[in-house]
């Protein structure tokens, strides 16, 4: 029974072959510009090129950030940027207090040795709130 093969199954992967669809970036382009242009509505795009309304606003986000061989508008653009830069301060926060606790742990370390490398100044600056180095 090993080499028994299940038609079902190969009929059901072939149809879920056969439904996707790949669209040009022309295409693409061609659709938000006229959603863009208010000649159509949503709804009349979706219905007659027969695609959902999500992949409608996706392509319209692509198109914003110049996906499709075109200029990207200046918003979208800037978000990208700002986003970015989001994420960058994000990181180095996290590894600002990583650091500074790292200080922290080693000057409270020295001083229960006795030894103090970093100088006087520097033991009252940790125990503050921040460190100033």
């Amino acid at each position: 029974m090993a080499g028994l093969k299940y038609p079902i199954m190969e009929e059901r992967k072939d149809l879920a072959m056969k439904n996707r669809r790949n669209f040009s970036l022309e295409f693409k382009r061609q659709v938000v510009e006229e959603l863009l242009s208010g000649e159509s509505r949503p709804a009349q795009l979706c219905r007659r090129y027969n695609i959902s309304a999500g992949l409608l606003y996706h392509w319209k986000k692509q198109y914003s950030r110049g996906k499709f061989n075109n200029e990207a508008i200046e918003e979208a653009a800037l978000k990208d940027r700002i986003e970015k830069l989001e994420r960058l301060v994000g990181r180095l926060t996290l590894e600002n207090e990583f650091l500074k606790k790292g200080l922290q742990m080693s000057v409270s370390q020295s001083q229960r040795n006795g030894k103090l490398s970093l100088g006087a100044s520097t033991s009252s600056a940790v125990s503050g709130k921040g460190v100033e180095l």
